[in-house]
């Protein structure tokens, strides 16, 4: 394999999805191959609208240069659906504090009523926090919200159709009530003394994630033990990989890859801005029966011993959420917090 970043990294075109039939099996067969191999790519020509990515950066810009009493007036510390605003060193990611400031959303809806019988990640959904100082933010990003969505389901079809499954196959896994989330996060620079764990090595939970970077690197990407690539920013491009929730479902024949970001060296900054789909919180992840041969490739999923999988879609977030974020885990979850 070459060790130029562009072939370590695949860049795949989301219009050839749409395409002749030759270039429909061609996106299939490279998103498969991917997805399989590395479990990262670049998606280029997304269909997203790329003055509502741009205005989206800009207004993440504009909340992050807020003065800190503003953004503290929207900390997730206030929500019992993990929604709003972290300073840098907030979030852990294996026990050791990331060095990133960030803003939290999900899908905008009504609490689930709760009683003594409720699960508590039944607790997770919710209304989001938004700054008053900053009332375009709000109706910006549901918009982007819903636009990412509906291009995430159309590839999360296109996996089904690459896997030759049914193309409606993971559809039940997230009904009506797909877990989007959003994630803004600024990387303040580090000095060389200081740790530079952006966010340290972890793989997502979810079924598929997409970046929007700036022009500053720092993502990184395990390919293979302990080889480390940059996933360098593309002009134009999501870097997307797969998350834990299509390892499970295939048994291990896609690869949820682990990943970390480097901070950015001192007197500079990152914006990087995250959208994860994942499934309903009430779903169970089946394992789906692929053809024997990509059956007989599946490895199974690998559970890390210190962070096991659950396919019980809620407590799997749920337990995600309560590690990384031990301040709202002790205001709201006390009553399940093991001591």
């Amino acid at each position: 394999m070459s060790h130029s970043i562009v072939s370590t990294i695949p860049l795949i075109d989301l219009s050839k999805l749409d395409g002749s039939s030759n270039e429909r099996t061609e996106f299939l067969e490279e998103l498969r191959i991917a997805a399989r191999d590395v479990g990262f790519f670049y998606l280029i020509n997304h269909g997203i609208d790329s003055t509502l990515l741009s205005q989206v950066q800009t207004t993440s810009r504009h909340f992050f240069a807020l003065p800190q009493p503003e953004k503290d007036r929207v900390a997730m510390v206030n929500s019992k659906h993990f929604r709003g605003y972290n300073r840098a060193a907030s979030e852990r990611t294996r026990g050791q504090p990331d060095w990133r400031e960030q803003f939290d959303l999900g899908a905008e809806r009504l609490p689930i009523v709760q009683d003594e019988n409720s699960p508590a990640w039944s607790r997770l959904q919710g209304p989001n926090q938004w700054p008053e100082t900053l009332p375009e933010l709000k109706p910006l990003l549901l918009n982007w919200q819903k636009a990412m969505t509906g291009m995430s389901l159309k590839i999360l079809r296109a996996f089904a159709e690459a896997l030759s499954l049914p193309l409606d196959a993971f559809d039940p896994l997230y009904g009506d009530k797909p877990n989007e989330h959003i994630k803004l996060i600024r990387y303040p620079g580090r000095g060389a003394d200081e740790s530079n764990q952006g966010v340290g090595a972890h793989k997502d939970s979810g079924f598929l994630s997409f970046l929007l970077q700036d022009r500053q690197k720092g993502l990184q990407v395990e390919v293979e033990d302990g080889r480390w690539v940059d996933a360098l920013p593309i002009e134009g491009t999501f870097v997307v990989n797969i998350g834990e929730l299509l390892e499970l479902a295939t048994n291990g024949y896609l690869r949820a890859t682990v990943h970390r970001v480097i901070a950015p060296p001192a007197e500079s900054e990152r914006l990087s801005l995250a959208f994860f789909l994942g499934a309903k919180l009430d779903a169970i992840v089946p394992v789906f029966q692929l053809p024997a041969e990509l059956a007989a490739q599946a490895n199974g999923p690998e559970s890390d011993p210190q962070n096991p999988l659950l396919r019980d879609v809620g407590w799997n977030y749920l337990k995600g959420r309560l590690r990384s974020h031990p301040d709202v885990a002790e205001r709201f979850y006390a009553d399940i917090l093991v001591s």
